[in-house]
């Protein structure tokens, strides 16, 4: 006769004892999982009891009593855990190990006795599945596919130093020792992790964003709610309200969508819009691919991808999540409706809609977002793991990890954008980031990490044609401008814009540029705002070579007559950067020299010039300038970063520009170039970071 076993906990520490449940006497052997060394060997009586050897790596392991048991091989896997075996994790004594490992014991719970009335939460919309199970019964192991084994068994030999617990133990609710999390780095959720309590995500999310990582290998992640009773040893998962006896109905086990916190917040995607091929059409996941579509990511680095490209044949199913996306010029954008958030950024996807002849039609989406201090990356599917002989699968998942644990060292800039478009002059208003392009086209795209191609703000006109007199004198009208409107005149190449931060004195908030002929300029269209703030855009004065004030329109880049440069005046002589800080509008010169006019003054002032601690006039040469919350950056030839606060002294920013074009904007800078694509550097005080000059 087969004996049965199971154990009184899913996961003892290094050292520690962990007590079984043993039908009947018999023979034991435990093993590593992740490498399969036998541990130990012995005789194991029904109050049989493990000494768990403090230097047994932290890992997933098998007990097995008896003679082993065949599990069969393929899609679908044919006979679930056997009784006689049970599986449990040896956690670390102290917590060390930059890497922690989840193993979905909740998942492999739900499945266990799956058909069986009353004894298992299987099948989902069977009458006769239970709302309860129990962990103090045999069975409970993997599924018969063995989702997880094949992350398992690659970490160690990869070179990385891992450590494992049960996902039971990171529930906040309930008491199994000290944060697991407190001294990690990363988190990897593997395989099939469907089942998850509040403790567990209130655990998982307080990690991110406290500053931790987290790498979801898993599809069909956090699907199900479910509450841990009885210490942990019973799981309860109703899937219907009507049927949960809690007092409160807000804590009825539900899919997570269901209950008001919907599982793409921690997780970025969700199985609502995935997909999913079951029982004997499984085999068909071995057909699908993933589509890279941003292969400019770092997640993609060393791959060797262009977008478009396939990757990864096998590793999606059985099961996918997804986030729901539009494509924009052809690229793909969270549209965010699903509650997916806002800095999720689309790595790569596949098409499965077909799936709904085999199971359930979707899609597969690969992210990655930040949240707060922390960031979560999101293969989105089950199979993930044991595709691990792909080459590209398994150079992602070293980026991914290497990155996330500190191992490779996150570069100073991230990559937001497309390269190719030769930007001259960036800018940011509200959730937009505009470009001026070689040809002095204006363009735009929305403010993401995302990336989204550039497209035309305007009509698509030259720069410098022939002006409409109607468009440029109806402008000069809805502007107040006085006098009259030389409609032949060409204000040159726009070489540098700039975004104020509230309206002042007459100056609506809108995108202002400076142009190649020294003009100061205003776009009155493109952006909605401005198309519909026209206030008085002011006289020009005096500029700082002398030159007279304008106040006229100048059609630039637009063919369209709601994009309409108007004229505001003249720059000072050979300014090439434009800054708005505090109401006031500051132009810098190659040489340094630093100008200022306020918003209610008529004419520009020379301010402090712009000089690097080596910066001896004629030995340096800014080629920008920009603002954020009224500090001052400059740009200089070389790539080093000096900034300021009106007034006050330069200092040295440790960072090199990768363009020479840049802006600055809600605590990043942004900058970008011909040959280098749209990249952001978030702003942070180093220590010894930042060199007063």
């Amino acid at each position: 006769m087969t004996v049965w076993a199971y154990a009184r906990a899913t996961s003892c520490a290094q050292g520690g004892t962990l007590p079984f449940v043993v039908s009947g006497t018999a023979p034991v052997e435990v093993a590593d999982v992740a490498s399969d060394r036998v541990v130990f060997t012995g005789v194991a009586t029904p109050g049989w009891e493990l000494e768990v050897g403090a230097d047994w790596p932290s890992s997933l392991y098998r007990a097995r009593f008896g003679p082993e048991v065949p599990w069969p091989q393929g899609l679908p896997g044919e006979a679930p855990c056997p009784d006689n075996e049970v599986f449990f994790v040896v956690r670390e004594a102290v917590p060390a190990a930059p890497i922690l490992v989840s193993v979905p014991f909740a998942t492999w719970q739900a499945y266990n006795r799956a058909g069986m009335p009353g004894q298992g939460l299987y099948w989902t919309e069977s009458p006769v599945r239970a709302g309860r199970v129990s962990f103090d019964r045999p069975g409970g192991g993997p599924c018969p596919e063995r989702w997880e084994f094949g992350l398992i068994r690659w970490l160690r030999p990869a070179g990385y130093d891992v450590a494992y617990c049960s996902n039971l133990d990171l529930d906040l609710d309930l008491d199994f020792g000290p944060d697991l999390l407190a001294r990690r780095r990363v988190l990897v959720v593997n395989g099939h992790d469907e089942y998850w309590s509040d403790g567990m995500r209130d655990a998982v999310e307080g990690f991110v964003r406290r500053g931790g990582n987290l790498a979801v290998f898993s599809g069909n992640t956090a699907w199900w709610r479910i509450r841990l009773e009885d210490g942990g040893r019973t799981m309860v998962c109703h899937r219907d309200a009507l049927c949960d006896p809690v007092d409160d109905p807000r804590l009825a086990t539900v899919e997570w969508s269901s209950a008001g916190r919907p599982e793409n917040a921690l997780t970025g995607v969700s199985f609502r819009a995935g997909a999913g091929t079951w029982g004997p059409d499984m085999g068909r996941m071995l057909d699908e691919s993933y589509t890279a579509r941003f292969a400019g990511h770092w997640v993609f680095e060393g791959t060797g991808l262009k977008d478009g490209d396939p990757f990864g044949q096998g590793c999606l199913g059985y099961e996918t999540d997804a986030a729901e996306i539009e494509e924009i010029g052809g690229v793909p954008r969270a549209t965010c409706r699903d509650g997916t958030p806002a800095s999720f950024v689309v790595l790569a996807t596949a098409d499965l809609r077909h799936w709904s002849a085999y199971g359930q039609g979707g899609a597969a989406t690969m992210g990655i977002f930040t949240s707060d201090l922390g960031t979560v990356f999101n293969a989105a599917t089950v199979n993930w793991g044991n595709t691990l002989h792909d080459p590209v699968v398994e150079r992602v998942t070293r980026n991914v990890l290497d990155r996330f644990s500190g191992a490779t060292p996150a570069p100073a800039w991230e990559v937001v954008g497309p390269a190719g478009t030769d930007v001259r002059a960036l800018a940011v208003r509200d959730r937009t980031l505009y470009a001026v392009d070689g040809s002095g086209a204006l363009l735009r795209r929305e403010l993401c990490g995302q990336n989204l191609p550039w497209e035309s703000a305007g009509g698509g006109g030259a720069v410098g044609t022939a002006t409409q007199a109607a468009g440029v004198a109806g402008a000069a009208r809805a502007l107040g401008a006085a006098g009259a409107v030389d409609v032949s005149a060409v204000a040159g190449d726009v070489v540098a814009l700039a975004v104020p931060r509230e309206a002042a004195a007459g100056f609506p908030v809108g995108l202002y540029g400076l142009t190649d002929a020294g003009r100061l300029v205003r776009w009155n269209g493109g952006h909605g705002g401005d198309g519909r703030n026209r206030g008085n855009g002011g006289n020009g004065g005096n500029g700082g070579n002398g030159g007279n004030g304008g106040n006229g329109g100048t059609r630039m880049g637009s063919g369209d007559s709601e994009g309409v440069w108007v004229d505001l005046g003249a720059a000072p002589s050979g300014a090439t950067g434009l800054a708005i800080a505090d109401c006031t509008f500051y132009a810098a010169t190659e040489g340094g020299e630093l100008w200022r006019r306020p918003f209610a003054s008529q004419g520009w002032e020379q301010a402090d010039a712009i000089r690097p601690a080596d910066g001896a006039p004629g030995n340096f040469r800014v080629r920008g300038l920009a603002a954020m919350n009224g500090r001052l950056f400059a740009g200089l030839a070389d790539g080093r970063v000096l900034t300021s606060l009106p007034g006050g002294p330069w200092e040295e920013y440790d960072v090199t520009l990768v363009a020479a074009v840049f802006t600055a904007h809600a605590g990043a800078l942004l900058a970008a170039g011909r040959a280098t694509p749209l990249s952001r550097h978030v702003l942070r005080r180093r220590h010894q970071g930042v060199h007063r000059h």
